[in-house]
C-alpha cells in the first residue's frame, strides 16, 4: 500500500471512530411512569429494561410505580417523568389543555372495573348512590359509565384511592375502582364474595394501559421517543411470549409493599387476564385505530364530556410521519446534473460496446425471471390456478392441492367450478365475470368445497392475463382459505352484540332495534311499548346459593321472557338482573300492560335448579309510544321511572309510565 494510501486508511478509521463512539456512549436517562403499583399489566416495560432493548436503544429507564394521589399525566406534562401509561381519560386530559400525545395502545380492551363486597347491599349500578367510593386517578370512563347507567357520581361520597384492598374488606369504603386483572383475584383469594360492575355492560369498551407522552418531548427528541416506543413494545412481544421468565423477574426485582404479598400464583392469573386484554392474536401490540379512539370520543362527547367531533389529528403519535426531503432532492439533482455532464462521454464510448452485451444479458435475465416466478408460485403459501381464456384449468400449485384435496391430474381440464358449494349467490359470478370481461382484476369472498365436501370460505383474487396487443389470453387466480379469519370476525361480532351468559341482545344491539322500531313506528303510524324488567329477590338467591345458580336462574328467566313474546320483539339483559323488552305494534295500552302482565306471571313461577325450588318476582315498568315519548331516551328514561315506581310499590307489579310516577 502507498504512503497516501494508509494516510487515508487511517484518516477514514478515524473518522469512523470519531461519528461512531458518541452513540455507543450517550445513554439518555428517561423517566417511565406507570399507573399502579408493580403488576404484570406493565410486564413489556421490565422486559425491555432488564434485556437491555432500552440500553441498545441509548436510554436509561427508571420505571416508577405510582403511588396514592399520583397525577400520572401531571407528572408527565410537568417533565417529572418524560412517558407515562394511561387510560382513556389521556383524550379528555388533552381537552382540558394538557399537551399529551398517545404512543401506543397495550389493552385493546380497558381492566377498569368497579368492585364492591357481596355482603353489601348493592345490587344493581343503580344502588352505588350515596356509597363510599375510591376512585383512581384517570378513572373518566368508569365516571362514563356511571353517567350512562344515570347514576351521579356527585352523590357518591369520593374518597381517595389508597391502592390498598384492604380497605374494601375491611369495610371502610363500599366501592373501589380497580382492574379485572388484580383485585378480583386477590379477593377470592381471601374468600371474600364480590361484585364486579363493567363500563362494558353499558357499552363503554375503551382502550386501557396507553403509553403516552408530551408535546415536548417529541418536539424536541424525536429519535428518543421512536427509539423508546419500539423498544417498548419489542419488550412486550418478549414478555408475553414468556411469561413465566418475567413473572420470576418481577417478583425478584420489581417488589413494593402490594406486590410484595402476591406470589406466582397470582401473577400467573394476572397474565392470562393480561393475554385477554391485549388480544394480540388478532392485533399487533401497540396498534392504535384511529376508528376506535374517534368511537371513544364520540362516547365521552354524548355523555357531555366532551365536545362534538373532538378532533384527533395531534393527539396520535404518528411512528412513521412523512419527512420533507427537498433539500435531499436539490443536492441530489445538483450532483446528478454534474455526474451527467462529466460521464457524458464515458458512457457514448461505453454504449457502443454494452449494445451488444445487453441482448446476452437480457436473455439471462428473462430466465432467472421466470425461474424466479415459477419458483415463487411453486412454493406459494396461498392457492394459484391459471386458466385458459374459456376458463379452462391448465395449472394449479401444490398448495392448492393441499388445500383442496384434488390432485393437479382432476382438476387440470376443467373448470374452476368443479369446486363450487352451491352457497354463492348466482349474483356474485355474474359481478366477477362482468368486471373479469372487462379486462379488470376481480377481488370477493367466496364459499367453495372441497374434494371430501366440507365447505370452506376463501378470498379470492382473479386478474386476465393480457398478451402484447391487450387481448386477454389466461385467467391467474390467487385464493387464500379465510375459514378462521370470518369465524373469528362472526363471533366477535355476536359477542359484541349480545350477553355472554343468557345470549339476549345486549345494551348496544337492543337500543339499535328500539331506534329501528320507532322509525317503523313513525312511519306507520303505529304504537310500540318498552319494558324495563328487574328481578325481586334475585340477590339472597345469588348469595345464599353462589353464582353457579344464579346464572341458570338468568338463563331460564331469559327463555321464559323470550316464550312470552312474538318473534317480531325483543328481549335483552342490560346487566345484572336487569332486562328490557320491545314489543312492536301495539294497539293500547292496556295490551302492553297484559303483555308485562304475562311476563311478570312468567317470571313468578318457581326455577327449578339443581333439585331445588328458587322463587323471585319481577317489577316491570312500561312506556308506551308515541304517548310517553318520541325518542329511545325519552321512552327508557319513562320505562325506568315506572320500573322503579313498580318496586317502591310492593315489587312484584307492572306500572305503567304516568306523570305522578
Amino acid at each position: 500500500m502507498t504512503k497516501h494510501g494508509k494516510l487515508w486508511l487511517s484518516l477514514t478509521c478515524f473518522c469512523m471512530q470519531f461519528l461512531l463512539a458518541p452513540a455507543s456512549l450517550a445513554v439518555d436517562k428517561i423517566h417511565l411512569q406507570l399507573k399502579w403499583t408493580h403488576a404484570f399489566q406493565f410486564a413489556g416495560y421490565y422486559a425491555a429494561k432488564e434485556l437491555g432493548y432500552y440500553r441498545e436503544a441509548g436510554l436509561d429507564v427508571d420505571i416508577l410505580p405510582a403511588q396514592p394521589g399520583l397525577d400520572v399525566i401531571n407528572q408527565v406534562v410537568t417533565g417529572k417523568a418524560e412517558y407515562g401509561v394511561g387510560t382513556s381519560s389521556l383524550i379528555l386530559a388533552r381537552k382540558a389543555g394538557q399537551p399529551v400525545v398517545a404512543l401506543a395502545v397495550i389493552f385493546q380492551h380497558s381492566p377498569l372495573i368497579l368492585l364492591s363486597r357481596k355482603e353489601n347491599d348493592v345490587q344493581t349500578v343503580h344502588e352505588l348512590k350515596g356509597k363510599r367510593m375510591m376512585l383512581e386517578p384517570q378513572s373518566q370512563e368508569l365516571l362514563a359509565y356511571l353517567r350512562r347507567e344515570n347514576v351521579p357520581f356527585e352523590q357518591l361520597q369520593q374518597i381517595e384511592h389508597s391502592f390498598n384492598l384492604n380497605d374494601l374488606i375491611q369495610g371502610k369504603v363500599d366501592v373501589i375502582s380497580a382492574y379485572l386483572t388484580n383485585e378480583p383475584f386477590r379477593l377470592g383469594q381471601a374468600g371474600v364474595a364480590y361484585t364486579i360492575y363493567t363500563p362494558r355492560a353499558a357499552g363503554i369498551d375503551f382502550y386501557g394501559d396507553n403509553l403516552f407522552t408530551s408535546e415536548n418531548e417529541i418536539r424536541t427528541h424525536p429519535e428518543r421517543v421512536k427509539a423508546f416506543r419500539a423498544a417498548s413494545l419489542r419488550g412486550w412481544e418478549y414478555a408475553m411470549s414468556h411469561q413465566d421468565e418475567i413473572i420470576d423477574m418481577i417478583l425478584q426485582r420489581y417488589k413494593s409493599t402490594d406486590v410484595g404479598q402476591h406470589n406466582k400464583k397470582f401473577f400467573q392469573y394476572e397474565a392470562a387476564q393480561t393475554s385477554y386484554l391485549l388480544s394480540r392474536e388478532l392485533i399487533a401490540i401497540g396498534y392504535m385505530n384511529p376508528g376506535r379512539w374517534r368511537h371513544i370520543a364520540d362516547t365521552y362527547a354524548e355523555l357531555g364530556m366532551l365536545p362534538a367531533s373532538y378532533p384527533l389529528d395531534d393527539f396520535l403519535y404518528d411512528a412513521n410521519p412523512n419527512v420533507n426531503l427537498r433539500w435531499l432532492y436539490f443536492w441530489g439533482a445538483l450532483a446528478l446534473v454534474f455526474v451527467s455532464i462529466i460521464g457524458g462521454v464515458a458512457l457514448y464510448i461505453f454504449k457502443v460496446n454494452q449494445k451488444l452485451a445487453n441482448s446476452l444479458d437480457e436473455l439471462k435475465r428473462n430466465a432467472l425471471r421466470l425461474n424466479l416466478l415459477s419458483s415463487a408460485i411453486e412454493h406459494s403459501p396461498t392457492s394459484v390456478i391459471i386458466t385458459d381464456v374459456n376458463s379452462v384449468i391448465e395449472y394449479v400449485n401444490p398448495h392448492f392441492i393441499l388445500e383442496t384435496g384434488y390432485s393437479a391430474e382432476e382438476v387440470i381440464g376443467k373448470k374452476p367450478s368443479i369446486l363450487q358449494s352451491g352457497q354463492v349467490p348466482a349474483e356474485t359470478y355474474q359481478a366477477m365475470w362482468t368486471q373479469l370481461l372487462r379486462g379488470e382484476v376481480w377481488t370477493g369472498e367466496l364459499i367453495n368445497r372441497r374434494k371430501n365436501g366440507e365447505a370452506y370460505w376463501e378470498e379470492a383474487h382473479i386478474a386476465p392475463v393480457k398478451d402484447s396487443k391487450g387481448k386477454t389470453r389466461h385467467y391467474v387466480a390467487v385464493k387464500v382459505d379465510v375459514s378462521v379469519r370470518k369465524e373469528v370476525n362472526d363471533k366477535l361480532a355476536y359477542l359484541a352484540h349480545h350477553d355472554s351468559l343468557t345470549h339476549l341482545p345486549n345494551r348496544t344491539l337492543f337500543f339499535e332495534r328500539l331506534a329501528q322500531g320507532l322509525a317503523l313506528a313513525k312511519r306507520n303510524n303505529t304504537r310500540l311499548a318498552l319494558m324495563y324488567i328487574d328481578l325481586d329477590r334475585f340477590k339472597p338467591v345469588n348469595d345464599t346459593y353462589g353464582h353457579a345458580v344464579g346464572d341458570i336462574l338468568l338463563q331460564q328467566a331469559a327463555e321464559r321472557m323470550k316464550h312470552c313474546l312474538r318473534d317480531s320483539d325483543t328481549v335483552g339483559r342490560i346487566g345484572g338482573d336487569e332486562f328490557v323488552a320491545l314489543t312492536l305494534n301495539v294497539s293500547d295500552e292496556q295490551s302492553a300492560c297484559l303483555l308485562a302482565e304475562k311476563i311478570r306471571a312468567a317470571l313468578g313461577q318457581p326455577f327449578v335448579i339443581a333439585g331445588n325450588e328458587h322463587t323471585v318476582s319481577a317489577s316491570i315498568g312500561v312506556a308506551i309510544y308515541p304517548d310517553h315519548g318520541a325518542t329511545e331516551i325519552e321512552l327508557a328514561k319513562k320505562a325506568d321511572l315506572a320500573m322503579y315506581a313498580a318496586k317502591a310499590g310492593g315489587r312484584d307489579q307492572v306500572k305503567l309510565y304516568c306523570l305522578e310516577v
